[in-house]
């Protein structure tokens, strides 16, 4: 996997939830907050989304908003709204259809991804509340989820329950990339977009994730991508917004608790694949980092929140 996957990987815990909804006349529902992120695909029609900080948004048919931290916000057919005024949206999993499908105004899939926040990865954590892809924007991979969600929650066919998790997870795949690729266009030389597609750092970036138990120096990753230690490290900084060896344990802590998760091994076991030396040293640090121990973080729910 390309650290790119690395970065989505972290921030999924289940299977996303969803609403399928048809609104027509004067409607409108909050959202959130929640700790997941939250999105919302208009298959069909028109309607404005309200948040907190910023003016009304008219969205089409196509467009594609993704809300990474959960933030507070409405969906409306008007957008002289008020987030308070708006009833909360309708649980999860239901289906909300009109009377008379000819006077639908708005077809909408909305849902969330579970996420807890201090595992997901700091590019995630650096998007904005609000990310919204036009469909008349030049991203065309997600514009083909959004229109394979559309067939398969319109007219179901064989296989479509499973299908519909898996469009679900390439829609977060190609909305995160096309997110990517507009701040990379943005702002070429800094930040997270910057370091993910620069090919010294991406080599780096790589390194790290791969083997994250070799005892890496900064002159050992500076050596792996031909650059020198002061340069590399002032890049590395620069761009990623913390040095190689504090983002290296984040990675490292990180995998540890996908381990926790998704595995049975000891937990002296999980430490030495992660690169510390003992469980003692494995649980201080992440007792550091998460702000909870490695045995309770096992046991809580999947969706308990750290950081």
């Amino acid at each position: 996997m390309d650290v790119f996957s690395d970065v989505v990987a972290t921030m999924r815990v289940g299977r996303a939830k969803f609403t399928r909804s048809r609104r027509a006349g004067a409607w409108g529902n909050r959202y959130g907050p929640y700790p997941g992120a939250g999105f919302h695909v208009l298959l069909d029609g028109s309607c404005w989304l309200i948040t907190a900080g910023e003016g009304p948004v008219l969205l089409h048919a196509g467009d594609v908003v993704f809300l990474p931290h959960g933030s507070l916000h409405g969906l409306s057919d008007r957008p002289d709204r008020r987030i308070a005024d708006l009833p909360p949206a309708p649980p999860a999993g239901s289906e909300a259809h009109c009377v008379d499908p000819a006077t639908v105004r708005a077809h909408l899939l909305c849902g969330a991804y579970r996420l807890e926040k201090g595992l997901a990865h700091p590019f995630l954590r650096s998007l904005p509340d609000v990310v919204h892809i036009a469909a008349t924007s030049r991203h065309h991979d997600l514009r083909t989820a959004v229109d394979l969600l559309g067939a398969d929650l319109t007219d179901p066919r064989p296989g479509a329950e499973a299908a519909l998790p898996a469009l679900l997870d390439l829609l977060l795949v190609y909305l995160l990339r096309a997110r990517l690729a507009e701040e990379s266009a943005q702002r070429a030389d800094s930040g997270w977009p910057a370091a993910l597609t620069d090919p010294l750092l991406g080599k780096a970036l790589h390194h790290m994730h791969r083997d994250p138990a070799r005892p890496w120096t900064v002159q050992d990753l500076a050596t792996t991508v031909g650059m020198s230690r002061t340069a590399f490290a002032r890049r590395f900084t620069a761009l990623v917004g913390q040095p190689p060896l504090t983002y290296l344990t984040w990675w490292r802590l990180s995998t540890g608790a996908g381990l926790l998760r998704e595995t049975d091994l000891p937990l002296a076991r999980i430490a030495r694949q992660v690169g510390y030396s003992s469980e003692f040293a494995f649980s201080n640090a992440f007792r550091r980092e998460f702000g909870i121990a490695p045995g309770r973080f096992r046991r809580a729910p999947a969706d308990h929140d750290v950081g």
